[in-house]
């Protein structure tokens, strides 16, 4: 990833992350774009500690009240009916329903969840659900109302930003709102709800930069840095913003961005699933639709498979030759021409993990089937030929037979 990639993601980052319009969906969408690669769930993560630093410095009141008391009180009782202490709790118990389902659900945020079609579903539908929210609840409850039922309903809904296109502090705040919270409210805990998930999320994911992933720790110290610094300004303009204001212009933007997603992904204009890697120019495409030419013209049954080029024809990316599949230099990932996407190494076995499924598979045999599926059918028609040859040639005979008694 470049450093220019780094800074307007970083800003998109910082941007998006306090609104409820899901940074990790707009991160994800403006990658596509721009068409560079998916920055991966790695640099998402990381890039959000710069947010929750920001988060940090403008809550330091309030977050140091809530600490400081909830330390306190556990060695004097009379202060566990505090609200700071009481905050305390029910932030922990309201962060471990996302920690659970975040390391159950690791693998699927990585792929799965990162397709363009869900991301662009999800802004509408959760976009329509805040806006309904938002307009037909009471909202007539303050922080001080907050109870474990509550504090743990809050963080159930913190779990649907496991979703990009969702939202964290839009989920949140939606169900703040269902519960009768007013929107400051339901923002302020939403924002100190998500602290300590996003810094462990962080965390965890630091171990994954460097490595297979796009984005290298430059970048994404960049990236991090630019969306702690645009990531305050927002934080504090949207706290001020709906003291006065209804979530209605994020609800209409968030319908407006999914119908345009998934108009450019039907018109082919985005691939839901690739970035610039997994999306080849029309010159690799029209290489990729006819499968092998060099191949055909020996159509000797040789028990011995011709050994694999060095070189896949189609990218000129080398092969690894105890996979059979060329390695994408940018991502270091391997990557499947037969998918269009890169794909991992299971660790145990040695073999590629299908993205899609999750099911580790052998390119070397699912080729090897392909060309003995294709050798088949050349024999039918082989056979087929001969049949038709012999048919015309009866047909010539008993013409010419016919032929002398009439002359």
């Amino acid at each position: 990833m470049s450093i220019i990639e780094a800074i307007i993601l970083g800003l998109v980052q910082g941007l998006t992350e306090m609104l409820p319009i899901s940074s990790s969906g707009h991160v994800r969408v403006i990658s596509a774009f721009f068409g560079w690669p998916d920055p991966g769930a790695a640099f998402t993560a990381v890039s959000q500690i710069g947010t929750e630093l920001a988060v940090l410095v403008y809550f330091r009141n309030r977050i140091w009240a809530i600490l400081s008391t909830w330390t306190r009180s556990l060695f004097d009782k009379e202060l566990r009916r505090d609200i700071n202490a009481r905050m305390g709790w029910y932030v922990i118990l309201g962060t471990l329903p996302i920690g659970v389902l975040g390391l159950l659900l690791e693998e699927q945020i990585d792929t799965v969840f990162r397709d363009l079609r869900l991301i662009a579903l999800t802004l509408i539908v959760f976009g329509v659900i805040l806006g309904a929210t938002d307009r037909y609840t009471r909202k007539h409850r303050v922080l001080a109302d907050l109870t474990i039922t509550r504090g743990v309903t809050f963080g159930l809904f913190q779990c649907l930003a496991l979703i990009p296109g969702v939202s964290r502090s839009g989920g949140t705040i939606t169900g703040g709102m269902l519960m009768g919270f007013k929107r400051k409210d339901a923002a302020e805990f939403s924002f100190l709800l998500a602290m300590p998930a996003v810094f462990a999320s962080g965390l965890y994911k630091m171990t994954d930069i460097g490595g297979n992933e796009y984005a290298g720790w430059l970048a994404t110290a960049v990236g991090t840095v630019v969306a702690g610094l645009v990531g305050y300004v927002v934080v504090a303009w949207l706290m001020k913003f709906i003291s006065t204001h209804s979530f209605m212009p994020f609800v209409y933007y968030r319908i407006g961005l999914g119908v345009l997603v998934l108009t450019l992904v039907s018109f082919g204009v985005l691939d839901p699933r690739g970035g610039a890697e997994e999306r080849p120019d029309k010159g690799e495409v029209v290489a990729d639709a006819s499968p092998e030419p060099s191949e055909e013209p020996s159509p000797s049954p040789s028990q011995e498979p011709s050994p694999s080029p060095s070189t896949d024809p189609a990218t000129g990316w080398e092969i690894d030759p105890e996979v059979g599949l060329p390695v994408n230099p940018e991502s270091g990932l391997h990557h499947d021409p037969e998918l269009r996407m890169d794909v991992s190494l299971d660790p145990e076995t040695g073999l590629p993990v299908n993205p899609l499924t999750g099911e580790t598979y052998d390119p070397k045999e699912r080729d090897a089937a392909q060309d003995g599926a294709g050798t088949g059918q050349g024999t039918g028609e082989g056979a087929a030929g001969g049949q038709t040859g012999q048919d015309g040639a009866g047909q010539q005979q008993g013409t010419g037979q016919e032929g002398v008694p009439a002359g």
